[in-house]
């Protein structure tokens, strides 16, 4: 049995209740882990709140030095890494390895990116009144802060959390989903072996509402950094507004994919291809409206039809196969009440369409509308791409912006006009042209629009999401 990490130590939860993990894909049971109590979360927030006030003491070199320790340790267990979470998540192995290296070249340039951060020297006589006064800005951390990571890219997200807030001076209690949180708990054991001080990064395990509540409605968190949909997103923003916590939000999306007449077809397809069947569809920035000029439609739908059937779908740890599971059987079955409802309302399907247990198989809808419920808010989590007919660019903008959602967005055009029009048009905190929404670079300040989001999340930007700048005057030293 893992155990959850409170204040350098292995636990057990206080009344010693238990979350079983199982293995999507085989419905075997892999490993037990604490399902955590209030008191273990009061623990746990008592043990950053301390460790936080030493930790900032120390030189941002000596952190940084001590994540650096973290990227030598996991380079070491990247094969384990994977597996495991190959295993809890039903994500294809060679994703999933490919998640835990990417874990230690986006640390590393997080340290690297913190040496170079910088304050503000404002110039000296620029305001009456402030001659021989020198002004400056600093970045201060904020405390403690909650993280919360979601199912589809643990590791991944975990690493853009934690990061930027550690190397500041924060501390962090990561809270990972029920359902896959041993990869994590892994991780967060290679920090105390780094030499990470006790209480620094805390994990602490178990269903998710109850402790997400404890953690967020708490005055000892500071902020609060979660990524998850938005029902949950907009429940998390009024725990952390009744204490004025800093809280930044990666929420859901129905990401609209337009493919204009003059477009590679073929590019399209395959990125279209690469968006969806990527951790089974359950990414958060996946393409899933595929908005199609109809010029080329019937083009476009025997493409994208024929590579999908020849997908091969299968048990993700046989490295094979093209597309695992999904995380349960519970998401799958959503995502078929999904489909047979667009169904209902009028579409066709023109391959897939079934599951079998955690399975969903490649789904292509055609025949789809711009006033079905896929076409708007309906945010299908799974390998599903309803393809949505335009006549011009401006009817395709527009069937983009009517989802509550506005995260990303991608346009296909061989003319730069077109392409940047849709880019400057469409209501998306980004917009990929000819690529898919799925091309995210760890620089950039990843984050959405509306119901999306609030705040960015990136190597740009997360320093500034994690501090508060401190305004320190000399008087008269000039």
């Amino acid at each position: 049995m893992l155990k959850m990490i409170i204040n350098g130590e292995q636990v057990e939860a206080s009344n010693g209740a238990t979350l079983d993990i199982y293995n999507p894909a085989t419905n075997e049971l892999i490993d037990t882990v604490p399902d955590a109590t209030k008191e273990d979360v009061e623990r746990a927030i008592e043990a950053a709140n301390a460790a936080q006030k030493e930790w900032a003491k120390l030189p941002g070199w000596k952190r940084a030095e001590l994540l650096g320790n973290v990227v030598a340790i996991a380079r070491t267990r990247v094969d384990e890494l994977g597996t495991i979470l190959c295993k809890e998540t039903g994500k294809v192995i060679a994703e999933a390895k490919g998640e835990a290296a990417e874990f230690c070249d986006l640390l590393q340039e997080y340290i690297e990116a913190y040496k170079h951060l910088k304050g503000t020297l404002f110039e000296n006589g620029i305001e009456k009144g402030m001659d021989g006064n020198l002004i400056m800005t600093t970045h201060m951390p904020l405390g403690v802060s909650a993280c919360i990571v979601p199912f589809n890219y643990p590791i991944l997200l975990y690493c853009h959390k934690i990061s930027s807030t550690l190397l500041v001076g924060n501390t962090a209690i990561v809270k990972p989903s029920e359902f896959n949180p041993l990869a994590l708990i892994k991780l967060t054991e290679i920090f105390k072996e780094a030499g990470v001080p006790d209480g620094v990064i805390q994990i602490v395990t178990g269903k998710g509402a109850p402790i997400g509540e404890w953690l967020t409605q708490s005055k000892g968190i500071h902020m609060i950094n979660f990524t998850g949909s938005t029902a949950t997103g907009t429940k998390v923003y009024e725990s952390g507004a009744k204490h004025l916590a800093h809280v930044a939000l990666e929420m859901g999306g129905n990401d609209a994919f337009i493919v204009c007449k003059d477009a590679d077809i073929d590019l399209a397809v395959e990125e279209v291809v690469a968006g969806r069947i990527t951790t089974s569809g359950q990414i958060c920035i996946g393409s899933k409206r595929i908005l199609v000029q109809n010029d080329i439609r019937e083009e476009f739908t025997k493409k994208l039809v024929d590579r999908f059937s020849v997908l091969k779908q299968g048990d993700p740890i046989d490295p094979t196969n093209d597309i695992g599971c999904l995380i349960n059987v519970a998401a799958a079955e959503k995502v078929q009440g999904q489909i047979d409802h667009t169904v209902e309302q009028g579409a066709k399907i023109a391959i897939g369409g079934t599951h079998d247990g955690a399975y969903y198989a490649p789904t292509i809808l055609t025949d789809v509308t711009r006033d079905m419920d896929i076409a708007k808010d309906v945010e299908v989590f799974g390998p599903v791409a309803p393809i949505i007919g335009f006549d011009t660019v401006d009817e395709a903008i527009d069937i983009a912006n009517q989802s509550m959602y506005g995260l990303g967005g991608a346009v296909f055009s061989k003319d730069i006009k077109t392409a940047l029009k849709v880019a400057n048009e469409v209501v998306t905190g980004s917009v990929n042209i000819n690529a898919s929404t799925l091309c995210r670079s760890h620089e950039m300040p990843f984050g959405g629009a509306k119901c999306s989001g609030k705040g960015r999340e990136g190597i740009s930007s997360s320093f500034e999401e994690v501090t508060q700048k401190k305004v320190i005057l000399l008087r008269n030293v000039l």
